[in-house]
């Protein structure tokens, strides 16, 4: 009887230990920790910087994996061991929100940030070319029509699909598919260049079709360049004329005095296009944000007020010089009512 309770004591003890050896590995983060996407990186960065020049609090550690690898991290789970909030360059999918609530993370604050445009681009000095989704779509897509049949895609170059458009290799450098700039793109640009032809429209299978228009060719003409839009931009510079990239607009502002934007549907990617959403491969940006994890982490409510802030988020505020495309005013105060009050986004 003695053994035995001695046995369950300690049991108690080591569980206590247990305890608080757990709260206080909780409580050891100071910092905000920040994951997702790389077109949302530098904005969340910049109100990084800005936030800890006030003094008070570390500056928050802001990773960039892309929105589908940050999505998963976030949804992981509550406490310090995960995320506090992830960056996304599309919407929460409700596939993910789920799998949130299923790992326990039920409170979910939904901030949108402002508007991007997807670019795509090339070396400066270049000819000025633009290229229709439809195109876009035959130059990129694993299967295309030929003769009346989806078959493997043959085109070497832009000239094969267009007589009009120069005679350059096609080589695209990209995103890869846990990017959410590569689900963007697939949406806005070969979801609706596919549905222009007929072979693909006559796919009765929901799937099939789907497919038919998402899949990316896998045979070098599309390189997938990973989460560093930089890098691209580098390779860009440095490359061939006729290579070209596909990122968020932001780089291209970057970068103006090194790349040239090509046009898409006649329209190119500025400023003035993707506010007025002329521009049609444009799409809104967002930053989740783990509501168990506010008054835990410190100085995440004073991160969400700096985020949301006329100096920040406004048109001429800091972000809009970094290069996004800020909101109407009466959106950003919606918006701001949201993130301060906490609501839980309902999917």
């Amino acid at each position: 009887m003695i053994k035995q309770t001695l046995l369950l004591a300690t049991i108690a003890s080591v569980a206590a230990l247990g305890v608080a050896g757990q709260a206080s590995a909780q409580a050891a983060r100071d910092q905000i920790r920040v994951v997702g996407s790389s077109t949302v990186y530098p904005f969340t960065t910049t109100v990084a910087e800005r936030f800890s020049q006030s003094g008070g609090f570390k500056a928050p550690i802001v990773e960039s994996t892309g929105t589908g690898g940050g999505m998963k991290l976030f949804c992981a789970g509550v406490g310090t061991q995960h995320p506090d909030m992830t960056n996304a360059s599309r919407r929460m999918t409700k596939a993910e929100f789920e799998q949130c609530a299923t790992n326990g993370v039920k409170d979910i604050v939904e901030m949108k940030v402002g508007f991007d445009g997807i670019a795509v681009a090339m070396k400066k000095g270049g000819t000025k070319v633009n290229l229709k989704r439809e195109e876009i779509w035959l130059a990129l897509a694993a299967q295309v029509p030929v003769n009346g049949q989806l078959v493997a895609n043959p085109y070497k170059t832009w000239k094969q699909i267009n007589a009009s458009l120069p005679d350059w290799k096609i080589e695209v450098m990209g995103p890869p598919p846990t990017s959410g700039t590569r689900d963007s793109f697939v949406e806005l640009v070969m979801d609706v260049g596919c549905k222009k032809f007929p072979e693909v429209n006559a796919i009765a299978d929901a799937k099939a079709k789907a497919t038919a228009c998402a899949k990316i060719r896998e045979d070098g003409a599309f390189i997938e360049a990973g989460e560093n839009d930089n890098l691209i931009v580098q390779r860009l510079a440095s490359g061939a004329t006729g290579l070209m990239g596909v990122f968020g607009y932001s780089f291209l502002e970057e970068n103006a005095d090194k790349l040239q934007d090509v046009a898409v549907d006649g329209v190119e990617a500025e400023f003035e296009t993707i506010s007025s959403g002329k521009y049609p491969v444009s799409r809104p940006l967002f930053v989740y944000v783990k509501k168990a994890h506010v008054g835990v982490v410190p100085g995440m409510k004073e991160f969400l007020a700096e985020y949301v802030s006329d100096r920040a988020m406004a048109a001429n505020g800091y972000l809009e010089k970094k290069g996004l495309v800020a909101m109407p005013k009466a959106e950003i105060d919606s918006v701001r009512s949201q993130v301060l009050g906490l609501t839980n986004l309902a999917m």
